[in-house]
């Protein structure tokens, strides 16, 4: 059964990210909204955003809204962040598996990978 999972982990102060908010689009048809959800207090989104209902082979963007949290957690000014949207595009190719897109975020790069 396939799904689609992620979650967020602030390196720079070691902890999960919580309230980042997070929007999913699908890039078959155009951009399409598909979701939309906020980390909670383990860096995770509640439900998988995409379910073995829901997930087809295609491409994908999940877009992470930094901009907000770094502002309330790091304290940095509007005028002086770095990363503001973080938007990942990526491509499901078997709609039986599970994909899960982490992001490593601190205030001034990111890194993601597949994990399981």
């Amino acid at each position: 059964m396939g799904t689609l999972t992620t979650h967020v982990l602030d390196l720079s102060t070691g902890k999960p990210a919580h309230g980042l908010d997070i929007e999913l689009f699908g890039l078959e048809d155009g951009e399409v909204s598909l979701k939309r959800a906020t980390t909670n207090s383990d860096g995770r989104v509640d439900a998988p955003l995409l379910t073995s209902d829901t997930i087809a082979v295609g491409s994908y963007k999940l877009v992470f809204h930094a901009g907000a949290y770094l502002q309330r957690v790091h304290h940095i000014k509007a005028a002086d962040l770095f990363l503001d949207e973080v938007p990942l595009v990526f491509r499901v190719f078997d709609a039986a598996q599970k994909y899960h897109v982490p992001l490593l975020l601190s205030p001034y790069g990111y890194s993601t990978y597949r994990g399981s």
